[in-house]
């Protein structure tokens, strides 16, 4: 059986040993807004090999490129999701479009174009989820 790359499949326990980090550092990374892992109706954490892609991007960041992780989620934070979901005027009213400090996935989205949308299957939130990805990303929406 060939798992899809976005079926969450792995638990918090093995998302960290594949990491090599601890799963407070797992959960810490969700709790700044960095991560959405899938949450079973029991609670239980689980990971797709996209959120893996995404954890090695940010573990990168900041081991590599001595990124802090407010600077990670500015970054995230600038990602023009307006232009991806293509809102048009609406994007006016939204924080996302307003806010540069959190990624659009961390703003409380009322009566707005993505109220009625979850985060972690927006395609703002999967098509961000590898480095290279984001790279190509920006450079074809700012082009």
């Amino acid at each position: 059986m060939e798992l899809d790359y976005n079926d969450p499949v792995f638990s918090i326990s093995m998302a960290a040993k594949i990491l090599k980090v601890s799963v407070h550092t797992l959960r810490m990374y969700e709790k700044e807004g960095l991560i959405i892992p899938f949450k079973k109706d029991s609670k239980q954490r689980l990971y797709s090999k996209s959120d893996i892609d995404r954890l090695e991007c940010i573990r990168r960041a900041i081991n590599e490129n001595k990124i802090s992780i407010a600077g990670i989620k500015t970054i995230f934070s600038l990602i023009p999701c307006y232009k991806i979901k293509n809102c048009g005027e609406k994007r006016f009213d939204c924080e996302a479009y307003n806010e540069h400090t959190k990624p659009c996935w961390m703003l409380k989205h009322e009566s707005n174009f993505c109220s009625d949308k979850e985060c972690r299957t927006c395609e703002v939130y999967m098509q961000f989820a590898n480095c290279q990805v984001i790279k190509e990303k920006f450079l074809e929406l700012l082009t």
